[in-house]
């Protein structure tokens, strides 16, 4: 041991040799004298320090770089929701207009066909005058020369009886004879005349007749178009409306029932249209009026489920989805969280009744609304409650405001809708809502 102790001595000599550092003021010289322990130690010390130094370089560096990489793909995903939301923002606009645009439209429409069939009707009615006219004339016609043919056979038997009579006896004057068919032929020229007259009237009817029908065919085809384009117009707003409701899981026919059976008054404008036809079978042009209008009912229905179910979002504002509907931490998650600053406002997504608004355990401050169909909406993590149990809200309405309270990690509002009691995705109403509006 000794010996191997003694070999590397000599090579920590060899490695590090005594080193003399000296020190020379104006009177003396003096010197230090470093041993290679202290060379050793010093080198050592050294080294360290500059590799905490690179280590320490090295760590701030990839913060840096790594803070940088955070904010700059946080910033870009808010620049990608901002053009999100205003692109459904434009979208919503854009459907709009244009569900304002074919409600004019069918409005136009609809006081078009009333104008349409107001002058059918008269057409009709001016059709059935003149065919009486012309039968009268035709009976006229006919009885004038049945008497002209009478008043000729009564002219030709008097002149044979004038003949007999001037040769079987002169008693009777010439000038008696001559008056009798003087008399006569004036009155058969006259039955001429009047014939003539009835046949021209005759004619002149069935003129009017030909034209009248002509206008009522071109009136029908112009009725068959502007039916044409209201069924169109009605079956491409329906479209979209039973889509939607079929995407939320909800059956539409389901729905419109119940809306039906809540709702059955009948009169006003959505009454079907009937004619008198006097046991005829129905006019086609009303039954297919008759069939608009149903549908037009249909709409009105949907429009009347549309309050009361919740298609709507429950924050206007901006904000940020920050957890989705299913399992979270091992446990399910039974809503969908939306994250904006504190107070902003939270809107109620139908028309309900409030049968809760109060402190819940770990939903904190809690509003449930109970809306028609057996669904029910929560709002839960408030600030602030602005309704009472009890009170009746409309689809809008402002019931509270985003908070942090209860089992919460950060302001943000935790949206639930259940449908008898189950809880259901709500992005699924959310959704298919944004693909219609």
């Amino acid at each position: 041991m000794s010996r191997l102790g003694h070999w590397l001595h000599v090579r920590f000599e060899r490695a590090f040799p005594e080193q003399r550092v000296f020190l020379r003021s104006g009177t003396e010289t003096r010197f230090i004298r470093l041993g290679p322990a202290t060379q050793a130690i010093a080198w050592s010390g050294s080294a360290l320090f500059v590799g905490w130094a690179i280590i320490a370089t090295a760590i701030l560096l990839m913060d840096s770089i790594g803070s940088g990489n955070l904010r700059d793909q946080a910033e870009r995903e808010q620049k990608l929701y901002e053009d999100r939301l205003n692109k459904l923002s434009h979208e919503r606009d854009h459907h709009a207009a244009e569900a304002r645009d074919a409600h004019e439209r069918f409005s136009a429409a609809l006081k078009q066909i009333s104008v349409m069939q107001s002058s059918l009707l008269a057409s009709e009615d001016r059709r059935k005058e003149l065919e009486t006219g012309i039968g009268v004339i035709q009976s006229t016609l006919r009885r004038t020369m049945k008497e002209r043919d009478t008043a000729r056979g009564e002219v030709e038997l008097a002149v044979a009886e004038a003949d007999g009579a001037a040769q079987a006896a002169r008693a009777t004057t010439s000038a008696d004879a001559t008056a009798t068919l003087d008399f006569l032929t004036t009155a058969l020229h006259g039955a001429a005349s009047e014939r003539d007259t009835m046949a021209a009237i005759a004619a002149e009817a069935k003129l009017a007749a030909d034209a009248i029908a002509h206008e009522k065919r071109l009136l029908e085809e112009k009725n068959d178009a502007i039916f044409s384009q209201l069924e169109e117009a009605v079956s491409v707003s329906l479209e979209p409306l039973d889509q939607m409701f079929n995407s939320s899981g909800l059956s539409s026919e389901s729905i419109l029932d119940a809306v039906r059976r809540g709702y059955s008054g009948q009169g006003g404008p959505m009454t079907p249209l009937k004619f008198s036809t006097k046991g005829e079978e129905p006019d086609p042009d009303g039954l297919r009026a008759n069939g608009i209008l149903q549908k037009m009912d249909r709409m009105n229905l949907y429009r009347i489920a549309l309050q009361k179910t919740p298609f709507a979002l429950p924050v206007k504002a901006a904000f940020r989805y920050t957890s989705g509907f299913g399992p979270r931490w091992g446990r399910m998650h039974n809503g969908t969280d939306f994250a904006a600053a504190y107070g902003t406002p939270i809107y109620s997504t139908a028309d309900g009744v409030v049968i809760h608004a109060d402190w819940s355990s770990g939903y904190g401050r809690l509003v449930k609304i109970q809306h028609e169909f057996g669904i029910e909406t929560r709002y839960a993590h408030m600030a602030k409650i602005r309704v009472k149990v009890g009170e009746r809200v409309s689809r809008g309405d402002r019931i509270g405001d985003m908070g942090s309270s209860g089992r919460s990690t950060g302001t943000h509002l935790h949206y639930e809708v259940r449908i008898g009691g189950k809880p259901v995705n709500p992005m699924t109403y959310i959704k298919a809502a944004r693909d219609v509006f």
